[in-house]
């Protein structure tokens, strides 16, 4: 613990299990943050400040905000980040809170930050305390409303206050809970919207205000919000008298509120009414000329965010459409796999993003697995995002090499007209053998996770993000092949999943290995889990995971086989079928003729890329019969049968077919309607 800070508050190592008796006794109650994992662990003195009971509260802060207005809470927020930031050991603030039967009431909070060795702070302990009678009675309340008043007018505190609102929920919320509305003593507010030419009623209080009947109203209704909608002219009624005559017909739902007076104002925008606002006050006798002008304008301020919000939910239901539509609808089923994804949306109303993942079934046993993310947190992201899940399972379906999907991949985004870059990583896994190619384009390193539960990371040699690398003609992508067991699992996910506020991404990967390595043995629990976390823990951003796991190896039956196809000058791909070849010999029990079997198909393979013009296809397979075979296929485009010669004068070239007699049980030549296939057999045990 950090010497600097270890007198700032007393409290027991083992608190709360002993919670400190003078504390309650003045009617304070404490607390222990951990920062570290995010609970907040209050005894009972502090939750009943907060007017909670025990079985209300799960040791989360964000529970809180049932005690704590909107406003209040960005105030709160901001001071304990910029306390953290700057490397403050204390912070004290007063703030409201809102109890159970609705009023309002002050509170004060000292919070003592705790750093490690390095100055990195772990937790904050503090208190909390009942403030009212301090604030209504002494000077400190005094100058906190002279000090609020020097600050911000009320217009300009409502505005800021709303700056913060993204929906229309979120509008609603901060006019119910402003300071200014606080001021101007409204009893209640009504507010409706402009929907298909009726007004929808959004906001009414108080409990029990509801008027049945006007939860949708027309706009030549005789109602004081349609009238202001109508003449575009704010209403300002004087007296309970004044709203009896002038609207019968609402007055007698109304009357037992003790309303006395009340100030209607359209809402309006860019020139046209959007909907109108209603203070209702019950000890109030006519406005000044001043206090109409003060709600004019705060009627003009709660307009433009009112607009604004609605536009960015049309916005938003636009972009997530368009985001669901380009995410796979289901996950694949895949013979030899168990595949689990996951998307969770960005914090804070940003829920389009260009995060993406895909699972695409390919032949011979194989499986493709991509993560990905998009630059940005828009519908553009998206849409970019759409294009590009479709181009690279485009690519993987056409065969070609891990490498060279992404790079055709990165000259597609590159000459799509934007100026949006994306990471990615491609996995193609053979699920047969376990042999799985990596290719990694900027993205985070992905995780192993073995049968034990124990968790690592997987380096992946990378090159630059998608649509960079070709715009500096680095489209050479190195690949990086590793070996999945039976029972181990992938761990393919985006930097939103290991991004933590005020920590670099190596703490992330150590969070997020832990989690794994103590997570659920079940795929699906195991997803919910990582995403679970991210919330827990306030992340801001998208996050997309696909976990992969192989399932228990099995033999191919006759006729199943697996298969690479080998491009000439493509090194990538000629290295791919040796691990293929590899991997299958040790799968299919065949360990101690590994080696003859690679050299003699990498012999068949070399032979046909020298001596055609066209690239070669490679086919390993296992023949069962009186005597278990592994017979390795090389097919070409050319009909010249080779022919077995002696070697030259190096004493190398025309030595492949011999060498391959010497090392196969058996070989041949057999044509092809668009070729040839020369073929070799290796006698190898039996399966236990």
């Amino acid at each position: 613990m950090d010497d600097r800070v270890a007198g700032a508050l007393s409290l027991p190592d083992d608190w709360p299990a002993h919670p400190d008796l003078s504390l309650a006794l003045n009617r304070m109650g404490s607390f222990d943050w951990d920062l570290d994992s995010g609970l907040m662990h209050m005894d009972q003195p502090a939750l009943d400040v907060f007017d909670l009971r025990a079985d209300e509260y799960d040791d989360r802060p964000v529970t809180l905000g049932l005690r704590v207005p909107p406003d209040e809470g960005v105030r709160l927020d901001g001071m304990v980040a910029q306390a953290l930031k700057s490397g403050q050991t204390n912070y004290g603030a007063y703030f409201r809170i809102l109890r159970r039967d609705g009023s309002l009431r002050w509170t004060h909070t000292q919070g003592f930050v705790r750093r490690d060795a390095t100055g990195r702070p772990r937790r904050i302990i503090g208190i909390v305390r009942d403030a009212t009678q301090e604030l209504a009675d002494s000077t400190a309340r005094r100058e906190l409303d002279e000090e609020r008043r020097r600050r911000t007018s009320l217009v300009e505190g409502t505005t800021a206050a709303l700056a913060h609102a993204r929906t229309v929920r979120d509008v609603t919320d901060v006019l119910r809970n402003s300071q200014g509305l606080a001021h101007l003593g409204a009893t209640s507010l009504v507010m409706g919207l402009i929907e298909a030419g009726r007004i929808h009623l959004v906001a009414d209080g108080p409990e029990g205000s509801f008027v049945p009947g006007t939860r949708y109203t027309r706009t030549d209704e005789p109602y004081p919000m349609s009238e202001v909608v109508r003449t575009l002219i704010p209403r300002f009624i004087e007296s309970a008298d004044d709203f009896a005559t002038s609207y019968p017909i609402l007055w007698p739902h109304i009357s037992h509120l003790g309303i006395t007076s009340a100030a209607y104002l359209p809402l309006i925008a860019q020139a046209r009414p959007i909907g109108a606002l209603g203070l209702l006050y019950s000890d109030k006798d006519g406005f000044t000329a001043d206090e109409r002008n003060l709600l004019v304008a705060l009627g003009s301020s709660i307009a433009q965010s009112l607009q604004r919000a609605m536009l960015y939910e049309q916005e938003h239901d636009l972009a997530e459409g368009l985001q669901q539509a380009m995410l796979p609808r289901r996950v694949p089923e895949v013979p030899g796999a168990q595949i689990a994804v996951r998307y969770r949306s960005a914090r804070l109303g940003r829920d389009i993003g260009g995060d993406w993942y895909d699972v695409i079934p390919l032949p011979g046993g194989r499986v493709g697995a991509v993560i990905g993310d998009v630059q940005g947190h828009d519908t553009h992201a998206a849409a970019v995002m759409g294009q590009l899940r479709i181009v690279l399972r485009a690519y993987a379906a056409e065969g070609h090499s891990p490498a060279t999907v992404m790079a055709r991949a990165s000259v597609f985004l590159s000459e799509l007209d934007t100026d949006r870059f994306a990471t990615c990583t491609y996995a193609e896994a053979d699920l047969t053998t376990g042999v799985v190619q990596l290719v990694r384009a900027g993205h985070v390193d992905p995780l192993v996770r073995d049968v034990d539960g124990s968790c690592r990371k997987v380096p992946v040699e990378g090159g630059l993000p998608l649509s960079l690398s070709a715009e500096f003609g680095r489209l050479e992508y190195p690949v990086t092949t590793v070996e999945l067991d039976p029972g181990q699992t992938m761990v393919l996910f985006t930097d939103g999943l290991v991004e933590l506020p005020g920590a670099d991404l190596d703490e992330g990967m150590q969070l997020l290995t832990s989690m794994v390595r103590g997570g659920p043995q079940d795929l699906q629990q195991l997803a919910d889990r990582l995403c679970d976390s991210v919330d827990e823990r306030g992340g801001e951003d998208d996050v997309a995971v696909l976990l992969l796991r192989r399932k228990a190896a099995h033999a191919p039956q006759p006729g199943g086989r697996l298969q690479q196809h080998v491009a000439q000058n493509d090194p990538e791909a000629l290295s791919s079928a040796r691990h293929m070849i590899r991997a299958a010999v040790r799968a299919w029990g065949a360990k101690d003729r590994a080696d003859e079997v690679e050299l003699a198909a990498d012999e068949l393979t070399t032979n046909a890329l020298m001596h055609t013009d066209g690239g070669a296809i490679v086919t390993i397979r296992v023949l069962t019969g009186p005597e278990r075979r592994l017979r390795v296929d090389v097919e070409d485009r050319s009909s010249a049968l080779p022919r077995r010669r002696d070697a030259g004068e190096s004493g190398v070239s025309g030595r492949g077919l011999m060498l391959v007699d010497r090392l196969a049980d058996a070989w041949g030549v057999e044509s092809r309607g668009t070729g040839k296939c020369v073929w070799c057999e290796f006698v190898i045990p039996p399966r236990d």
